[in-house]
C-alpha cells in the first residue's frame, strides 16, 4: 500500500504519466475516418471538447503532443484490465491522498506531455529537444508545488519570471555527467509552476517560462497542432506531431538561435496522428500520416503493407498474430490511414497475462520458501524393541 501511495504522490508532483485522452461524443463513423488525415484537418469542437481546446489553447508551441484523460482511464479501462482487488487498493490509496494533503487524483482532468526541438546553438552544436507536462482539473496547484518542495527537502530554489514563482532543482547526478558530456546539460535541471490555481506544469526551466509566456498570450500553440490532437472526443489515447518539421528546425534548415532563415520545410510530409478509442466491445485504433502527394502514400502504403505482412508470419504469439492481422493500412489521398478493431476482451487477456509473474519467476519463488520440517521417529531406549 505504501509503495503504491509514493508512486501515485510521486506521478502526481511530477506530473510524468502518461495515458488517456477524450471520450464525450459520438463514436467515430467509417464516413469521417478519413479525416483524421494532418492535411485535411478542420475541426473546431463544440460541446464538452470546447472547454478542453480552450485549456490547451493557452499552452506554448510544441511538435509532438500526448494528450491524457485520467478519468476515463480510472473509470473505464482500469476495472476491465487489473483484478478487483487491485483495483479497490488502489482507490482505498487515492483517499488517503485526498485525506492527507487534499489532492484528489480522480479530479484531475487532463494530462498534456509536450515536445518541442530547438534550433541549433550559435556555434552550430546540435540542441535536445525540451520537454513539458501539464495537469488541469479540479485540484489545487500550488498544493501541488507545496508537496513537490516537502519531496525535494530544500533542494528547490525559487525563481521569479514574469508574476510567476518557478521552482527549480538540479538533478545531480545528470549535471555531474553532463560536465564531461555538453548534450546532456538540458536534462540537468527540471522545474515546476502554477500556470494558475488549478494548473500544475513541470520540465525544462526554458519550456515552462515559455508556457508562462503563453499563459500570457504570448507564443501560444496554434489551433491547427491542437486539432491534430483532440479532433476525435471519443479517444482513449490521442498523440500528434511533425517529424520533418522538427528535423528541419533541429539541423538549421531555419537557421540558428542566432542567425535566422527563412523556413525551407514546407512538406507536411509525416506529420501523423494516432489514437485509440473504446466502445462497448472492441479497442479501436486510428490514425493517419501525411505523405505529401497521392503517389508517395500509396508507395509507402505498400511498404508498410509489406513490413505489417513480414512480422505477422514472424510472430510465434498466436494472439499478437491476430491483433496484426486485424491492422489495415491504406492510401486516401495524400494521406495514410490506419485503422484497427481489437476485440476488448482479447486485448484484455493479453494486458492480464503481461502483468502476470512469469513462471520463472513462481518458480524461483517456490526454491525459496522454507523445506517443510523432517520427520523422526520417536525416541527410544538403546536396546529397547520397537
Amino acid at each position: 500500500m505504501r509503495k503504491l501511495l509514493n508512486l501515485i504522490l510521486l506521478a502526481l508532483l511530477t506530473s510524468l504519466s502518461t495515458g488517456i485522452a477524450l471520450a464525450q461524443s459520438p463514436l467515430q463513423t467509417e464516413k469521417n475516418v478519413t479525416q483524421l488525415a494532418p492535411a485535411s484537418i478542420s475541426v473546431t469542437p463544440t460541446g464538452p471538447n470546447q472547454t478542453v481546446i480552450s485549456s490547451l489553447a493557452n499552452l506554448p508551441d510544441a511538435d509532438i503532443l500526448v494528450y491524457i484523460n485520467p478519468q476515463r482511464l480510472l473509470n473505464e479501462v482500469v476495472p476491465k484490465v487489473m483484478p478487483e482487488k487491485d483495483v479497490a487498493e488502489m482507490r482505498k490509496a487515492f483517499e488517503e491522498v485526498k485525506t492527507n494533503f487534499n489532492i484528489d487524483p480522480t479530479k484531475v482532468e487532463y494530462i498534456v506531455l509536450a515536445v518541442r526541438f530547438k534550433k541549433p546553438s550559435g556555434d552550430l552544436k546540435f540542441q535536445p529537444p525540451e520537454a513539458l507536462v501539464v495537469t488541469s482539473g479540479d485540484i489545487s496547484a500550488e498544493t501541488l508545488i507545496g508537496l513537490a518542495k516537502m519531496a525535494t527537502q530544500g533542494a528547490m530554489r525559487d525563481e521569479t519570471y514574469g508574476a510567476k514563482t518557478v521552482g527549480l532543482m538540479k538533478i545531480d547526478p545528470i549535471a555531474k555527467e553532463a560536465e564531461k558530456n555538453p548534450f546532456l546539460r538540458g536534462f540537468s535541471e527540471v522545474g515546476v509552476v502554477a500556470l494558475n490555481g488549478n494548473t500544475f506544469a513541470a520540465g525544462t526551466p526554458a519550456y515552462l517560462r515559455s508556457a508562462i509566456d503563453a499563459a500570457d498570450g504570448k507564443g501560444r500553440i496554434s489551433m491547427e497542432t491542437l486539432n491534430y490532437l483532440v479532433r476525435d472526443s471519443n479517444a482513449l489515447m490521442s498523440i500528434a506531431g511533425r517529424p520533418l518539421h522538427s528535423f528541419a528546425k533541429s539541423f538549421g534548415l531555419f537557421g540558428t538561435e542566432t542567425t535566422e532563415r527563412a523556413a525551407r520545410c514546407e512538406t507536411k510530409m509525416g506529420d501523423f496522428y494516432a489514437a485509440v478509442t473504446m466502445d462497448a466491445n472492441n479497442f479501436m485504433v486510428r490514425g493517419a500520416m501525411n505523405e505529401d502527394n497521392p503517389d508517395t502514400a500509396k508507395i509507402v502504403t505498400n511498404l508498410f503493407t509489406g513490413l505489417l505482412g513480414y512480422a505477422t508470419s514472424e510472430l510465434k504469439d498466436p494472439v499478437a498474430q491476430t491483433m496484426l492481422k486485424h491492422i489495415v493500412i491504406a492510401a486516401e489521398g495524400d494521406d495514410i490511414t490506419l485503422r484497427a478493431d481489437l476485440e476488448q476482451q482479447m486485448v484484455i487477456n493479453m494486458i492480464k497475462g503481461m502483468m502476470a509473474p512469469k513462471k520463472e519467476e513462481a518458480a524461483a519463488s517456490e526454491t525459496t520458501k522454507a523445506p517443510a520440517p523432517a520427520t523422526t521417529k520417536p525416541w527410544r531406549a538403546v536396546g529397547t524393541r520397537a
